[in-house]
């Protein structure tokens, strides 16, 4: 019978908790994604259907179309893939993202417990001496082992929703982690990239600025023979000189900032610039992607990592203003505990010393000084500055794509002028030593013509990479193609 009991007692439990469940609702307001800007271009002008020709290369612009997740192999080296591979096998800041997102996931399952029974087991062995003329008797007191075998079940009813929201906290907390790691992945490779294209472009104004002193130096031996024939002054032996002291002083900080960005290139692939093997990158080797895939306005506020993490923190914000809500409301909770207490090991199994209880409890707040009013009015200005940060990630998000298309079209058209001025420039230095080697004009016009021409090869290079970082910008800009990467057969997504 007191078994029959026990059983109808716990069923009743399970039945109240069921009914509770399914009337139960959750307050606070349900999360909804802000809509995209409605807007269909970037720019106030119309976008181009390409930039104009630049050293014989035009880019063209794709609207809507796929953003590849490895879009760094567009500009097709072999070094430069293998430099962002590794890196991506290998950085610690990578490493670093993805601990705190398995954290955050594992933190969301930890969470999950609360939608289930608290169920624990207790059993108590103690030697114990009673004092009865602390109960007012006067009775000598007795020595005796008490032991006490007891299980438990607690179960929380979530009628108004606040464990659920709290959840819902958490799976939001897990997204923001999750695209805070795909922005760090995309950074990464970014970073990798402009920091090998900029590399590059100072050892190709190392070899240009090197070339023009060879240069300055064949013409200050024809110099110094017009001298010793008579036709030419000692002032022009100088100049030649204080020219080439000035050109090969501008190598040490070119020299400089190749080993700073080679040694920032060993700390993203995780390795100390002592140990660090770097492939040496020519900057012509690299091709530029002449097909540039442009996403959709209404498209880039579900692609870039940045909005989607402050879209998630959005999502937090909102589950709290829930979590608050449902706090002012009475807390209800069911619990029950089964147990046997005896003096020895073999009385547990009598009857006459078991016990149990079952039974609700209920936490009502009459009055908590305003503070669960103004926790929730907290979180209701928490989600109104979280919506705002929201608002200026996605005008800071259109600002970047609309700058990176713009500098492309610019990059274009100053490249083919500096594409011009270093023709012209090396056609008027080979005109200028002939003619003073024929002594037609003076050293003053070739020293002029030699900074011309290195000051217009510097800026060609210089155009040339920023044209690269650019086009690097613009896939960045993009979101970088990080929802096209291949599903493994767990289901996930590569790093």
């Amino acid at each position: 019978m007191r078994n029959h009991a026990t059983r109808t007692a716990f069923a009743a439990l399970l039945s109240v908790i069921a009914t509770t469940l399914l009337g139960a609702c959750a307050l606070g307001p349900d999360f909804v994604r802000p809509a995209p800007p409605d807007v269909d271009s970037y720019t106030s002008e119309p976008l181009p259907e390409s930039t104009v020709v630049a050293d014989s290369e035009a880019q063209h612009f794709t609207p809507g179309a796929a953003v590849p997740a490895d879009w760094w192999r567009l500009f097709k080296s072999d070094s430069l893939d293998g430099l962002v591979e590794r890196a991506i096998a290998n950085s610690p800041t990578l490493a670093a993202s993805e601990a705190t997102l398995r954290e955050s996931q594992n933190n969301l399952r930890a969470g999950y417990g609360v939608f289930f029974p608290q169920i624990g087991a207790e059993f108590d062995a103690t030697r114990e001496r009673t004092a009865p003329l602390t109960n007012g008797l006067q009775t000598p007191g007795t020595i005796f082992n008490l032991m006490t075998a007891s299980g438990s079940v607690s179960y929380v009813l979530d009628v108004f929703g606040g464990k659920r929201r709290t959840v819902e906290g958490l799976r939001a907390q897990a997204d923001f982690q999750q695209y805070l790691s795909k922005a760090a992945y995309l950074t990464l490779s970014a970073n990798v990239v402009n920091t090998s294209v900029a590399r590059a472009a100072y050892a190709a104004e190392i070899r240009a600025t090197g070339q023009l002193i060879e240069l300055e130096k064949q013409q200050l031996e024809a110099t110094e023979a017009q001298i010793r024939s008579g036709t030419a002054s000692y002032a022009n032996v100088l100049s030649v000189r204080s020219l080439i002291a000035t050109n090969e002083a501008a190598l040490a900080p070119l020299a400089q900032k190749s080993s700073e960005a080679a040694h920032l290139l060993a700390t993203l692939e995780g390795a100390l610039p002592s140990q660090a093997h770097l492939p040496d990158i020519d900057l012509d080797s690299l091709s530029l992607p002449d097909n540039l895939p442009v996403s959709l306005p209404s498209d880039l506020v579900r692609q870039r990592p940045d909005i989607l993490s402050a879209e998630a923190e959005l999502h937090v914000a909102s589950a709290n203003i829930g979590v608050a809500t449902a706090a002012m409301f009475p807390s209800i909770s069911l619990s029950g505990t089964y147990g046997a207490g005896g003096t020895s090991f073999g009385s547990l199994s009598a009857d006459s010393f078991r016990f149990w209880s079952i039974g609700p409890s209920i936490t009502v707040p009459l009055f908590q000084g305003g503070s669960l009013w103004y926790g929730r009015k907290a979180a209701i200005a928490a989600y109104q500055q979280q919506l705002a940060t929201y608002r200026q990630t996605v005008l800071t998000a259109f600002e970047q794509v609309a700058d990176a298309l713009k500098a492309l079209e610019h990059d274009a058209q100053a490249l083919q002028a500096h594409v011009e001025a270093q023709r012209d420039a090396s056609g008027a230095l080979s005109l200028l030593q002939s003619s003073y080697k024929a002594g037609m004009v003076s050293y003053l016009e070739v020293l002029t013509a030699d900074v011309q021409f290195h000051q217009a090869t510097i800026a060609y290079v210089q155009a040339v990479a920023q044209r690269h970082q650019d086009t690097v910008a613009l896939f960045v800009a993009s979101g970088g193609g990080w929802w096209n990467q291949p599903v493994h057969a767990t289901g996930e997504q590569s790093p």
